[in-house]
């Protein structure tokens, strides 16, 4: 199998090129290196299997290029991060819808199966009691700048199903909700290596809010597999699936479980959203998915618990920060 991984430098995208490289795939990564880095990949450039090009999906004649030699196509690439979004929304809608569009024409061309990663932020605002979100619950958008980033990702989702539906591309629509593991940085506003950085050089825990927002954090691992196996099951083609874990936290919770797992004595200070990013910034009080549609599809189950998953990702960053000087996340950029 021949696979193209766009975005495949940045955090998801490097270790679903892992994953498909220890299952012999042979893989094509395509990242302008606007977000990701190439320390991302510095473990698979030896593989004989595995090629890098770098390049802009927004570039038709080099995505040509590339799908031309693929099976089935991971579309990852897209502007990613609340801090990004928010200070530069042209790149964002840009990156997201016209990216997204190159992406499935050249597909339509040349015949791969494609995969669009999604985000959980196509839900918007959500309603006091309305539950955890379906894939076919209404989405609600507010007016403020911030909400770019969702109009845009359920823009490339509408684009990618009427692709399937009028041109008969197969395509599936894979929701993440906040994915964490290693290689996962805080640069773009992330909240778990934010907090875990912060925890490991003696530093305050800043959240942003009140912090009673409720949150779900998916390992990368069960991520990856869900996103491949979706890819493999000729069910979920026309389909959009959430794709995380039912396990809830608040983000004050979260900072808490932090400080016990790490058994720091830090101080937990919060930030009205304004300091952070200006008048006008909404954020969702809950966003925590249904994840039955992806259960009944493909028998999906998370393999790891929040304590497993913030174990791990201290230990990664850890290891990091050995080799690094200490270097912050928050200050790199790609």
């Amino acid at each position: 199998m021949r696979a193209l991984v766009t975005g495949g430098a940045g955090f998801i995208g490097s270790h679903l090129a892992e994953v498909l490289l220890a299952r012999e795939s042979e893989v094509t990564v395509l990242d302008d290196l606007s977000t990701g880095r190439r320390d991302n990949m510095l473990h698979l450039q030896h593989h004989p299997a595995f090629r890098f090009v770098q390049g802009s999906m927004l570039d038709i004649e080099r995505v040509g290029e590339v799908m031309a030699r693929c099976d089935e196509v991971y579309h990852l690439g897209a502007a990613v991060g609340v801090r990004l979004i928010f200070d530069h929304p042209v790149r964002t809608i840009e990156t997201n819808v016209t990216g997204t569009e190159v992406i499935l024409e050249a597909a339509l061309r040349h015949g791969p199966r494609v995969f669009i990663a999604s985000s959980s932020e196509v839900y918007g605002k959500d309603l006091p009691g309305y539950g955890a979100f379906r894939e076919t619950d209404d989405i609600i958008l507010g007016t403020s700048i911030r909400w770019c980033y969702a109009s845009s990702k359920a823009l490339g989702e509408y684009l990618a199903r009427a692709y399937f539906q009028e041109k008969g591309l197969p395509v599936v629509i894979g929701r993440y909700f906040n994915t964490v593991g290693p290689r996962q940085t805080g640069a773009y506003g992330m909240v778990v290596p934010r907090l875990v950085h912060q925890v490991l050089t003696g530093r305050p825990l800043t959240i942003y809010g009140d912090g009673e927002q409720l949150r779900t954090f998916t390992w990368v691992g069960d991520a990856v597999r869900a996103t491949i196996q979706l890819m493999e099951t000729p069910a979920a083609v026309g389909e959009v699936f959430n794709i995380g874990s039912a396990e809830a936290i608040t983000i004050n919770d979260l900072a808490r479980r932090i400080l016990r797992l790490t058994g720091s004595h830090s101080s937990i200070v919060h930030v009205p959203y304004e300091e952070v990013f200006g008048p006008g910034f909404e954020d969702a009080r809950s966003r925590v998915p249904d994840i039955s549609r992806l259960r009944q599809t493909i028998g999906y189950r998370p393999t790891l618990t929040l304590d497993e998953i913030l174990e791990r990702v201290i230990a990664s960053t850890r290891q990091t920060m050995s080799g690094s000087a200490h270097a912050d996340p928050e200050e790199r950029r790609g």
